[in-house]
């Protein structure tokens, strides 16, 4: 086989074990599924798109030994994986230090960019302004804050807390529990919660605890039509972790939910559950594993090498109509327009979306804007 022909290796990391192996296994799931139809459709060019795949076993410091070793020892140059920000800061000096490419598919904390990485999921422009707005015109002006104890929910607090205070709002109270926290970690919590009688309660909480908090929430007697917790992390893997009947009526702020109503989401969906079975739900990360893969594939077909100063320039600015719509690269700081949305969780444990973007909105990873001019009015999931 001459190198004209020769598959085009990428790395993948996403965990199937672990504290977060449930949403990280969607993520390889999307990906597997977009590199499955991609060498169907003829691959790059006639060049198969080979995936090397390791399980990093939700642990940051394993992410940066399996990030070296597909760069040094298995000759990738392209990365897809992480999830947690813990895990993508931890191989983000590994594709520096190599010239390689990161393509990062999860919501995150924005305040980052790197030459070596493409961010896929949403910055905080395109859902942490939306979910403000919408809980504290429907719900009220005071939070509570409750999440995970690594990085991103600390800075997903300060944006949000920042976010509200700009609006005349109030934090009433901000906790931590470990990864993977039981559902004793949560009683004071809870009980700190009642006696405060926050509007709302802003979820960062993630993995498998995020199922814990809600069963906890649910147990404690309190109520999401008086006291919902709004979550950017909180997606339809979560959901069915918890059961439907313990998350209704809780509210999310995505830029993708599975009831959307489009074509291309249909026809994925369809694709997904012949592979992998009716049983498969989809999530936010899943959506946007699975679109960064074609905009990949699509920069490998307009330069023909995995040489990555050359794909980089490829990438910056493509299209693709992906599941929630239109994606695009933005050349200014290799985040993605993205279309942000808010969900309610319903009684099947899918989301009525109550209201989405006009259009895809830029990303402002910074937070230089905190304009909701691309925000749209209220719509309901039947007319999408």
């Amino acid at each position: 086989m001459n190198k004209h022909n020769a598959p085009l290796r990428v790395g993948i990391l996403f965990s199937k074990t672990g504290v977060t192996s449930d949403i990280e296994s969607s993520q390889l799931q999307g990906t597997l599924l977009a590199i499955e139809e991609i060498n169907g459709s003829g691959g790059i060019d006639g060049r198969e798109l080979q995936a090397v795949y390791y399980d990093p076993g939700s642990s940051p410091s394993t992410c940066k030994t399996l990030a070296e070793k597909l760069m040094a020892d298995d000759g990738v140059r392209i990365i897809l994986g992480c999830y947690m920000s813990s895990e993508r800061k931890a191989v983000l000096p590994v594709v520096e230090r190599w010239n390689g490419l990161l393509f990062y598919p999860t919501l995150y904390e924005g305040f980052e960019y790197s030459r070596n990485v493409i961010y896929t999921g949403a910055a905080p422009n395109q859902n942490s302004v939306q979910l403000a707005e919408y809980m504290m015109r429907e719900f009220g002006s005071r939070v509570y804050m409750v999440g995970s104890d690594y990085i991103y929910p600390y800075e997903s607090n300060r944006i949000m807390s920042d976010l509200l205070l700009e609006r005349g709002g109030e934090k009433v109270g901000e906790r931590y529990v470990k990864l993977g926290a039981t559902a004793e970690d949560f009683d004071d919590v809870l009980v700190d919660i009642r006696n405060k009688r926050p509007d709302f309660i802003f979820s960062t909480v993630v993995g498998q605890a995020t199922a814990t908090f809600y069963r906890a929430y649910a147990e404690s007697g309190l109520d999401p039509a008086r006291m919902p917790i709004g979550s950017l992390t909180t997606s339809e893997t979560e959901v069915r972790q918890m059961g439907a009947s313990i998350a209704k009526g809780h509210i999310t702020a995505a830029t993708y939910f599975q009831s959307i109503g489009s074509d291309a989401n249909r026809r994925c969906l369809t694709k997904l559950k012949q592979r992998f079975g009716e049983d498969t739900v989809t999530n936010m990360c899943w959506e946007a594993a699975y679109f960064q893969t074609y905009l990949l594939a699509a920069g490998l077909s307009a330069i023909g090498t995995d040489n990555v100063p050359q794909l980089v320039p490829a990438l910056l600015g493509l299209e693709f109509t992906a599941p929630q719509g239109v994606v695009k690269i933005d050349a200014d700081n290799h985040h993605a327009y993205l279309t942000p949305r808010i969900g309610r969780v319903r009684e099947d444990g899918q989301f009525d979306i109550l209201h989405e973007a006009k259009q895809p909105v830029k990303p402002d990873p910074y937070l230089v804007e905190h304009s909701l001019e691309d925000w749209s009015a209220r719509v309901t999931a039947a007319t999408l």
